[in-house]
């Protein structure tokens, strides 16, 4: 299974759109997804007790990263870096479980012209601390809000095939790197 997490909470974001347009592409491959959309953590999570005993309510967020095969993060440029909510999530995942020799892919979207190349190359740098094996075709989204229309899909068909094509190159690392483990 494919999890793929929508990195900010705000709400009505492209973020969540584009994460909707990914899951669509593993979809269309026949392979099995869950979308994690930081938008529904729970408020407990942000208590600083949290940092300790992690809430109940979060236990649903920790076992789909643990029983994921592979993570795929969609994630926004929010002033040149990444969103606030997106590292704190990372942060109350158990370490180094989470991602340890887990595979990683980054879709990374935004209003300039970048596409969100800087907060990509964040977390690559956080999930290669973190032992993931990243995924190296990454896809950036410049102009996010002229690339979606009013329903959340692509204006332009070859945005949609990028996406397809990172979905399949992905499913194909994530299957080899578990038939290595399996041996």
């Amino acid at each position: 299974m494919i999890v793929i997490l929508s990195g900010t909470n705000r709400p009505g974001s492209n973020t969540r759109k584009v994460a909707a347009r990914v899951e669509a592409a593993y979809h269309t491959l026949g392979v099995k997804t869950q979308l994690l959309d930081l938008a529904h953590l729970p408020p407990e999570i942000f208590l600083p007790s949290a940092y300790g005993e992690k809430p109940a309510a979060f236990t649903k967020f920790i076992d789909a990263i643990l029983a994921a095969d592979g993570l795929a993060v969609v994630t926004p440029e929010y002033n040149g870096s990444v969103p606030g909510i997106l590292k704190y999530f990372i942060d109350m995942l158990p370490f180094p479980e989470s991602f340890e020799q887990r595979p990683v892919c980054f879709t990374g979207l935004a209003a300039g012209m970048w596409g969100a190349l800087r907060p990509v190359e964040q977390l690559q740098a956080i999930f290669g601390y973190r032992n993931a094996f990243i995924y190296p075709e990454r896809i950036f989204l410049p102009g996010v809000r002229q690339a979606l229309d009013e329903n959340g899909r692509f204006t332009d068909a070859e945005l949609e095939k990028r996406l397809e094509k990172q979905a399949a190159g992905f499913t194909a690392f994530v299957e080899k790197l578990r038939a290595k483990k399996l041996r």
